[in-house]
């Protein structure tokens, strides 16, 4: 668990605008539109619609090339994570789904897990909250593109808050803990609220090792199953 923050995310009317987009063919190859096509489909001026693509573009979620007969608009990274958050509410509303499966490689996590998780005020709240204290070190997946986009769910699930604290040196932040099991074997997805981790990474806790309990070592595929209630 580390200590840097990023949050992803696009107002009602933005959103509006890059569901159109995606629709357009933004997300996977870019589009070419005209605010005045833009608008007609917004119910709305072209200036609106102008005001809406440059708001996008200033939350790094589009980015923009201005042509002679319009624009070419290409849907970033975190547009495309804020689209996949949408279609996984709708998913959870639709289909009901209880679970998430996500698939990574088994990685090293260069020691960073089994320092934090070993210290005291985190351990307090993982056998409170968890009913377990954790193995000192995380499960560090690589998750495949398919995961690294499935991942956005957990961010609509409650989960466990392991609360941030601190001691007479520094304040270490908060986390949240999502039940999982991997091959029938319980554990937790941790999810640190400030992590430099790229968004493929995913860290796991159990009370035990779990590389020594599944028999996996790193560069093996590992599928954990996520609850999403």
């Amino acid at each position: 668990m580390s200590e840097m923050e990023s949050a992803v995310g696009a107002k009602p009317d933005e959103l509006a605008a890059l569901k159109l987009l995606g629709l357009e063919g933004g997300v996977e190859a870019g589009a070419k539109v005209s605010c005045s096509d833009l608008a007609s489909r917004m119910d709305t001026s072209d200036q609106t619609a102008s005001r809406r693509l440059q708001a996008l573009e200033e939350d790094g979620l589009v980015e923009r090339e201005m042509l002679s007969d319009g624009q070419w608009i290409e849907v970033t990274e975190d547009g495309e994570k804020v689209l996949r958050r949408e279609y996984d509410d709708y998913r959870r509303i639709f289909e009901s789904a209880e679970t998430v499966e996500l698939v990574g490689e088994v990685v090293s996590g260069m020691g960073e897990g089994k320092y934090y998780i070993s210290l005291d005020g985190y351990v307090e709240q993982f056998v409170e909250k968890l009913g377990y204290e954790p193995f000192p070190g995380t499960l560090n997946l690589s998750l495949d593109d398919e995961s690294t986009r499935r991942r956005a769910a957990l961010e609509n699930v409650e989960g466990t808050l392991i609360e941030e604290w601190e001691n007479e040196e520094r304040t270490f932040g908060a986390a949240t803990c999502y039940e999982a099991s991997i091959d029938g074997v319980e554990a937790h997805v941790i999810r640190p609220h400030r992590s430099h981790y790229p968004d493929e990474t995913l860290e796991v806790i159990a009370p035990i090792k779990l590389r020594d309990e599944l028999g996996i070592d790193y560069g093996d595929d590992v599928t954990v199953e996520v609850s999403l209630e």
